[in-house]
């Protein structure tokens, strides 16, 4: 292929050539989905309806959980219905997706959420006139506006050039795989962008660190055991979340690449892209006694 205006369509990677496993592979992304879609459509349900959980830290929560629905309905779908179909085929507009629009609002909202439990613990007096409504919805449309932009970026700096084959080697549109298949040196500058991303995610990465640092000597500092362990409760399912963000998006992307596909290439990928958004309404639940109750309302139970 010549240029990019002949490439109309992309192939997938197929898991398995044999038809059973096929059916298997779209039967386990499934249930996949279906884990994910409820256990976040729990969360987003719960805090809508529940006037206690009208807070901020519970409405980044509930924003967190649209991205996570968001992101693995931007992949997965497909990739089932490519297995059911016996297919690898994709349209190059289907190709052009919004899992990095996701993936880059998730980085800024944890960010934001870090910012949020340093204020309620470091400031707990000013903490509600800083986190007022006001402040969260400008906060959540700083993210958005930060995840749309980085996405357009990368979309945009890799969709521009041609490729020379139309062959990629993940079960979705992964930027890393398209870039193998540029045939000019202007993939120097998606490169270039790719390393802006990934200096402004490091930045938010040390934002949280540092902001960890100051919430973990205020609450040494807090005299009760039970002020302590309280503290500590609110900060530690954030934490976590992070760490399996961070974690997983670390190894798949920061891991040595080669121009074959292997398998433990498409294991990191499942993991950075359905693990947290799967985990996060389970880590975020499991210790809270408020969002327990809410979703033990929700569904009728007592």
């Amino acid at each position: 292929m010549d240029n990019q205006s002949s490439i109309s369509e992309f192939l997938l990677l197929e898991f398995s050539e044999i038809p059973e496993l096929q059916i298997l592979q779209f039967l386990l992304f499934l249930i996949l989905y279906l884990a994910i879609a409820s256990g976040n459509l729990l969360i987003i349900s719960a805090v809508v309806f529940d006037h206690h959980l009208h807070t901020p830290m519970y409405f980044f929560l509930m924003i967190l959980a649209i991205q996570d629905l968001g992101s693995v309905s931007a992949i997965i779908p497909k990739s089932m219905a490519n297995s059911l179909n016996n297919t690898r085929l994709i349209s190059y507009s289907g190709c052009v997706l919004l899992f990095f629009l996701f993936v880059g609002c998730d980085v800024y909202l944890l960010t934001v959420m870090a910012y949020d439990r340093y204020v309620a613990i470091c400031d707990p007096l000013q903490y509600e006139m800083i986190m007022n409504r006001r402040a969260c919805t400008q906060m959540v449309a700083g993210v958005w506006f930060g995840g749309l932009l980085n996405a357009a970026l990368n979309t945009g700096g890799t969709f521009s050039m041609p490729f020379c084959s139309n062959v990629v080697n993940q079960f979705f549109c992964e930027i890393p795989q398209l870039l193998k298949l540029v045939c000019s040196d202007l993939y120097l500058i998606e490169i270039g962008i790719v390393m802006l991303s990934t200096t402004i995610g490091f930045g938010c990465f040390i934002f949280i660190f540092v902001t960890y640092v100051h919430i973990f000597s205020a609450v040494l500092k807090i005299p009760s055991a039970e002020g302590r362990r309280k503290a500590f409760s609110t900060c530690l399912p954030h934490l976590i979340v992070l760490s399996t963000f961070f974690l997983t998006a670390g190894f798949a992307y920061l891991r040595p690449t080669s121009n074959t596909a292997t398998q433990l290439d498409l294991v990191f990928t499942i993991l950075y892209s359905t693990v947290p958004p799967m985990l996060n309404p389970v880590i975020y639940s499991i210790r809270n006694k408020d969002l327990k109750a809410a979703l033990a309302k929700l569904v009728g139970l007592r």
